[in-house]
């Protein structure tokens, strides 16, 4: 007889140092449509997500 399948393990996120191919999209997007170098864009992303209206907001005040 077959052993019942176990649920997979959960496993830990783990920091990447660099952006999946959606997330580079995003970096270009947001360093595009905000006046931003990648790096800056790349960081406020790890910092707030997709909260676009909150990276709007803070995108203005790395400019000023």
């Amino acid at each position: 007889m077959a052993k019942p399948l176990e649920p997979p393990k959960p496993t830990r996120k783990r920091r990447r140092s660099r952006a999946s191919k959606g997330e580079e999209f995003e970096v270009q997007h947001l360093a595009e449509t905000a006046d931003l170098s990648p790096n800056q864009a790349r960081e406020l992303l790890r910092k707030y997500g997709n909260d676009w209206r909150k990276l709007e907001e803070e995108a203005k005040s790395f400019k000023a």
